[in-house]
């Protein structure tokens, strides 16, 4: 469930995001708090697995190259918003060292958001239009329900779709190609894989390029 801060004569402030509830995640957007409900398992799972494999391989370097520090639900501030991605990711030849902060002001080098029926609109949205005004390189959304992962690079100020694949097939994927793992894991079989559904507002974006 989505929620938004409306029919306030003044914008919503980072005080707001820390006197969510604790239940909630909350974000800022554009002046405006949104708080959403945790997500159910399809969400969750891909989620885990997903980062799971991230972070066994490029942050701590076991069966990978390592050099990257990978982080679940960061809390981003950009500018005047504050996001909180599903996954995200930081060079370390740019953040050598992992601060020790409540939350983030160096943009990452890759996110990832993991679409839900609550935070689809967000998500495809605004969020996106602000990975790309902070020169975010990499984008990748996976969809637990479509079964699907689509990513995506950052070109011109513009998101330009790399590939996008559906079901179980190995990957290996900018700008973790140095690795491969089985999409098949993010899944849950329990929900059977609803039509696929491409993402026209950042295909639009891309193609005006």
């Amino acid at each position: 469930m989505t929620k938004a801060r409306t029919n306030v004569s003044a914008p919503a402030t980072y005080q707001d995001v820390i006197d969510a509830p604790e239940h909630m995640v909350a974000e800022l957007i554009h002046g405006v708090l949104y708080t959403f409900s945790r997500p159910a398992t399809p969400h969750a799972l891909a989620n885990s697995a997903l980062g799971a494999e991230l972070f066994w391989r490029f942050h701590k370097g076991s069966g990978g190259p390592g050099g990257w520090w990978i982080l679940f639900e960061p809390e981003l501030h950009l500018g005047p918003d504050v996001l909180v991605p599903d996954l995200a990711g930081w060079r370390r030849e740019r953040v050598p060292v992992l601060p020790n902060a409540a939350y983030w002001t160096i943009r990452p080098d890759w996110v990832c958001e993991v679409l839900s029926p609550s935070t689809r609109k967000v998500d495809l949205g605004p969020k996106r239009d602000i990975y790309a005004r902070e020169g975010i390189p990499y984008m990748w959304l996976v969809d637990p329900l479509a079964q699907s992962l689509e990513a995506f690079a950052l070109r011109d100020g513009k998101w330009v779709s790399l590939v996008r694949l559906v079901g179980g097939p190995t990957v290996s994927l900018p700008p973790f190609e140095a690795v491969s793992f089985s999409l098949g894991d993010l899944w849950t079989d329990s929900v059977p894989p609803r039509e696929p559904r491409r993402h026209p507002e950042i295909h639009d974006s891309a193609d005006a390029a």
